[in-house]
């Protein structure tokens, strides 16, 4: 196994764990704030969605996926907007995007040799992340990134009475 497939089944794995967070998700819980300016979820699932793209997408592979209207949604950066501050896409929208990036971004990890994962990753302004200093280090901060915000979902559905899960 090639250390592209082997990052992509991590970066699949997490997403498994996050669609599971995702699943029973429905109505304006979507959009539900445990207080205002912190995420919801569908902010959350946007946000990854936007995330994968710049991660891997941009900084790795230098050409982004996702139109900018779309990423302007999930920005960080400042509060989360409430659904009635901010016009998101819906629901079905943000999962399909999020589904649609995810699947590409597993075929191009897959395919990455181990030369380019050590090449340096920066982004459109040329400037390294706080966070890693190659593209190897871009991927994993996909999944670790993306495992943040699942415990943040976590979190969301005990808030609104949802089961633990393991």
């Amino acid at each position: 196994m090639t250390t592209g497939e082997i990052l992509a089944e991590q970066m699949d794995e997490t997403r498994l764990w996050t669609n599971r967070l995702l699943a029973d998700v429905a109505g304006n819980d979507w959009t539900w704030q445990p207080a205002p300016g912190l995420a919801h979820a569908l902010w959350l699932a946007g946000h990854l969605a936007v995330s994968q793209h710049v991660l891997v997408h941009v900084r790795c592979l230098g050409r982004g996926i996702l139109d900018d209207a779309f990423c302007a949604h999930f920005a960080i950066g400042g509060p989360v907007p409430s659904a009635r501050e901010h016009a998101y896409p819906d629901v079905a929208e943000v999962r399909r995007v999020m589904d649609d990036v995810h699947a590409t971004t597993l075929a191009e990890v897959r395919r990455m040799s181990d030369a380019l994962l050590n090449e340096p990753a920066t982004g459109k302004d040329g400037a390294p992340h706080p966070h890693y200093h190659d593209k190897r280090g871009a991927v994993t901060h996909a999944f670790r990134h993306e495992a943040f915000h699942a415990g943040q979902l976590a979190l969301i559905r005990r808030l609104l009475g949802k089961s633990f899960l393991r």
